[in-house]
């Protein structure tokens, strides 16, 4: 019981002294409350007794008054009387705290702090964590094994009888000899003995806590629900087989044998699946599964049985359970501790269950089996047919019933081989080629079947992988028969590549020669190995050239090419080749146009300016046209043949190969200037086809053939381009396009002429072709012979 514990607060108008006699002069008595009290209420708690009351007034304030819990407290303002208006509880509130002030006549007042004390009470009962509680545990749990911890608490006061509890089992159901649940004080079961699932699968242990209280014990319990899980202790035992025992040789798949087991366990736990071990079957030819509806163990066949090394076997079929086995058996049960209990039978263990089944092995016809089923040969290329290459041999390994069988090619790629059917001897069919695409690193293979003449006909296979040998049958080659060249003023290097289809030693590295007149022109640099190096001389001027070019193998075989190179300006492209395409067919399209408007300004002179005599005179044209004017005798002959004098000025036409120029386009506008007419007279005889006079023209370049029309041509078009513009000194651009675009005209290049003296050079930009047509129009004496 806790009393007063007074607090002194000093007022500001008492000294020291003064109140010290006054609080001497007080007698106080020690206050507490039981919790829970009864009543009736309200009832005196005590009173605070002052020796001097006259005066004096009393007041209470704090826990229990005018604060939580409120309204418990009160006191008489005159006499001191503390009074108890409703009941408290202790594990809601331990202690009230308060402050009493008491004020004289004198109006000097003292304040003092109280605490009253609640008693408590064993009111709780302690109490479970749950009402209920289940767990599993499996039966092979060995006897004193942790199974569950119970937790409890009680509210009344710490470490008192009334908060104090311990643990008690009230009941088991069932409740068999062989098994004991205990608790301890902490609150964890066990058991003594064992578990059995086919005794008991579920135990119900109800698990009382009662406290300590001096005047009244109080008490609650729980229930702990315990599942017994069935363990493997039976073991499954093999009852009978069914199936017929028997497998045909070489068959896999098939299931000759199912046995069947029964358990005691519960059904598909872990203790009453069966699991199957077979023993005998060294070459593991069986597996053995567990069907998981039946619990039966089917027995397949994964590897072919050869009837003629095996036709019976004898196998050992053991089960067991996918759970381990175990055995308990309580032999003495002790009044303290774990009882006493056996868990091995010793020598007496059960062992699994076995029995031995005997499979009989069906004979089938087997194929025919090649002595050597792959094998090596050697063959030299380009044998001639016939020729003997290897001989594969089989044998029938039916003992009991050998057949007769036939040799075929399997897979011949090249068909190089035919085979013998009965002696199986293998000669050439072709000669055989080493560079065959089917011969891949220098063997060429072949797949050889024996046929027998069962029902059905079974097949043996062996392979032949032929060793090719080389010879030299191959001349080597260059990569490309094209290649392109650089202008530059010094010499100028392409590489020339060249290959064999011939091995070593009759491939490369490769001689490279050139034959011909190359002097000044070309050599090569290096020119021994698998790549050449071709030097272009400065004075070969651009354009295409033809190469003979000689490659030699290590063994002097050697062929001889025609390699084309293309020599162009590659500051303005590249690639030559594709430029020089282009050009090329700029040209081509240039001149047929040139020759289509030739011949059209001939016929329409012809028609104006000409008159024929009654007799017709055929013009004969000259080879240098190539045809393009056709013979026509359609006209009516006129009379007085004669053509206007025409004046050509060629002075300013010269071809200077050593200023050559590249067009880049295959569309061409073309300009011409400073023409001027000049006496160029010529006359056509009563025949009409010969010209008899004509001027002379400066154009140092050969022809293939003379022509007097030429000239006449030439004086035409002249004419002609003249009127487009109305002036005969100056020409302006004309569009062309290539055969075969007439109706599409796209945008060109426009080909200045800066100076008078730089007309040859648009001639070299024209290129070789345009040369050409230059010359058809070159007076006779004019062209060299």
């Amino acid at each position: 019981m806790l009393c007063f514990i007074l607090l002194v607060f000093y007022s500001s108008s008492a000294t020291c002294s003064q109140l010290q006699s006054r609080h001497r002069r007080w007698i106080l008595d020690p206050f507490t409350i039981e919790e829970e009290h009864p009543g009736p209420f309200p009832y005196v708690l005590g009173k605070i007794n002052v020796v001097e009351t006259n005066g004096r007034h009393f007041k209470l304030y704090g826990e229990g008054v005018d604060e939580e819990p409120k309204g418990v407290l009160s006191i008489h303002k005159e006499t001191g009387t503390v009074s108890v208006h409703r009941a408290v509880d202790y594990e809601t509130k331990t202690m009230l705290k308060l402050r009493f002030e008491a004020t004289g006549n004198d109006l000097q007042s003292a304040k003092l702090g109280v605490e009253i004390s609640i008693l408590d009470i064993n009111d709780n009962p302690p109490r479970f964590q749950k009402d209920r509680y289940d767990i599993s545990v499996n039966e092979k749990t060995t006897q004193g094994s942790y199974l569950l911890t119970l937790v409890a608490f009680d509210r009344d006061k710490k470490d008192t009888p009334n908060s104090t509890f311990h643990f008690e089992i009230k009941s088991v159901a069932p409740n068999p000899p062989d098994t004991k649940f205990t608790i301890d004080k902490s609150g964890s079961i066990s058991f003594n003995g064992c578990l059995d699932h086919e005794v008991a699968e579920m135990f119900t242990v109800v698990v009382e806590a009662k406290d300590h209280g001096d005047v009244v014990s109080l008490s609650s319990s729980t229930t702990v629900v315990i599942h017994v899980e069935d363990g493997n202790n039976h073991l499954p035992t093999i009852t009978g087989q069914t199936g017929s025992g028997k497998v045909k040789e070489y068959e896999t798949g098939t299931s000759p044998l199912r046995v069947h087991a029964s358990d005691k366990d519960t059904r598909n736990s872990a203790a009453w699946r069966a699991k199957y071990t077979i023993q005998g079957d060294e070459r593991e030819h069986f597996k053995i599964e567990t069907d998981p509806n039946t619990n039966d163990g089917i027995l397949t066949v994964i590897k072919p049985i050869d009837f003629e090394e095996k036709a019976q076997m004898e196998l050992t079929i053991s089960v067991e359970n996918e759970a381990p086995y175990f055995y308990c058996k309580v032999r003495e049960k002790t009044h303290s501790g774990l009882w006493k209990v056996d868990t091995s039978k010793g020598d007496d263990d059960p062992q699994p269950h076995s029995v031995k089944v005997i499979i009989q092995v069906e004979d089938t016809n087997d194929p025919p089996l090649f002595s050597v089923t792959i094998k090596e040969a050697m063959l030299e290329e380009n044998t001639p047919i016939g020729t003997w290459v290897e001989k594969m041999t089989a044998v029938d390994p039916d003992s009991s019933h050998a057949r007769d069988f036939v040799y075929k090619v399997g897979n011949d790629p090249a068909g190089w081989v035919t085979v013998d059917p009965h002696t199986g001897d293998i000669t050439t069919s072709k000669t055989p080629d080493r560079e065959s695409l089917h011969v891949v690193n220098g063997i060429y293979t072949i797949l050889l079947h024996a046929v027998d003449n069962g029902k059905p006909p079974l097949t043996g296979t062996a392979t032949l992988n032929i060793h090719v040998s080389d010879q030299n049958d191959n001349v080597p080659q260059p990569t490309l028969d094209y290649v392109d060249v650089c202008l530059s003023d010094g010499p100028t290097t392409t590489n020339i590549t060249a290959f064999d289809l011939d091995d070593s030693p009759f491939g490369g590295p490769f001689t490279f020669e050139l034959l011909g007149d190359v002097n000044g022109k070309w050599k090569l640099n290096p020119s021994y190995g698998y790549i050449a190096g071709l030097v272009k001389e400065p004075s070969v001027f651009a354009g295409p050239h033809t190469i003979d070019l000689k490659i030699s193998d290590m063994q002097g075989k050697f062929g001889v090419y025609n390699l084309s190179v293309t020599v162009c300006d590659c500051s303005v492209n590249s690639t030559c080749r594709g430029r020089g395409g282009t050009a090329t067919k700029a040209v081509y399209g240039a001149i047929g146009i040139v020759f289509v408007s030739l011949l059209l300004l001939l016929f329409l002179l012809m028609a104006v300016f000409m008159s024929c005599k009654t007799v017709f005179h055929p013009l004969e044209i000259s080879d240098s046209s190539n045809s393009t004017i056709l013979v026509s005798n359609i006209e009516t002959p006129g009379r007085d043949c004669k053509v206007p004098f025409l004046a050509l000025s060629t002075d300013n036409m010269h071809y200077h190969p050593s200023k050559r120029q590249h067009s880049t386009s295959s569309k061409m506008q073309w300009a011409a200037k400073n023409f001027r007419r000049e006496n160029v007279s010529y006359r056509v005889n009563d025949n009409c086809n010969q010209i008899d006079d004509m001027s002379t023209m400066d154009f140092p370049y050969k022809r293939n053939a003379s022509s007097s029309v030429d000239t006449a041509l030439l004086a035409l078009l002249k004419e002609r381009l003249s009127h487009q513009t109305g002036r005969s000194d100056e020409v302006l651009p004309h569009l062309y396009a290539d055969e075969g675009d007439s109706d599409i005209i796209s945008e060109l290049d426009n080909i200045d002429i800066p100076d008078e003296d730089s007309f040859e050079k648009v001639l070299e930009v024209l290129g070789p072709k345009f040369m050409q047509l230059a010359a058809i129009c070159m007076p006779p004496h004019t062209q060299k012979q």
